[in-house]
């Protein structure tokens, strides 16, 4: 037990040690992180969910206030809004992978959802693929977003059995409202 609590105590030491001599930074949000501002602010979301897979077709309408996640380096979303099965809520976060240089997203809702997506960006148009099971059948998605002006930008989401013949299950416009003063 002695040779146990020395082995801890010397290991405890030259950690600290080592950082005692090489005082860490402290990190910044990179370029790509601060990218993720675009979505910042309160959204009005308007849109046409398909019918197919993803459940029956029909209006969708709701709002989403994004905000900074303390430190600036990932966005947090909640959402609320009705469509055809009824109203939900929801909570998302966007983040910045620096070691595999992508984008992620990771959402849940209160219809019992969850998905996450892998994402990219071109421009202004920012892409998240993702692959989930619906029906026992694996199911990809494509999720794509287009910034139309600093305050608008319009969605479409895609399914595919096969990852090649993509289907329309819906497509949305979004508005940045006002902040308040």
């Amino acid at each position: 037990m002695r040779k146990v609590s020395t082995a801890m105590a010397v290991a405890f030491c030259v950690a600290f040690a080592a950082r005692a001599q090489a005082p860490e930074k402290k990190p910044t949000p990179s370029p790509e992180q601060k990218r993720l501002g675009f979505f910042v602010g309160t959204w009005n979301q308007e849109g046409e969910l398909k019918g197919g897979p993803a459940g029956a077709g029909g209006k969708v309408s709701g709002n989403e206030t994004c905000e900074w996640f303390t430190g600036g380096f990932h966005v947090v979303c909640r959402s609320s809004g009705s469509g055809p099965m009824g109203s939900f809520k929801g909570l998302s976060f966007l983040t910045y992978s620096a070691d595999d240089r992508s984008y992620y997203f990771q959402g849940i809702d209160s219809m019992g959802q969850a998905d996450s997506g892998k994402g990219t960006l071109d421009g202004k148009t920012w892409t998240f693929s993702s692959e989930e099971k619906m029906g026992g059948k694996l199911i990809h998605s494509r999720y794509t977003m287009t910034e139309t002006s600093p305050s608008t930008y319009i969605a479409k989401w895609e399914m595919s059995e096969d990852g090649q013949n993509w289907i329309s299950a819906m497509e949305m416009k979004a508005t940045k409202a006002e902040a308040k003063k």
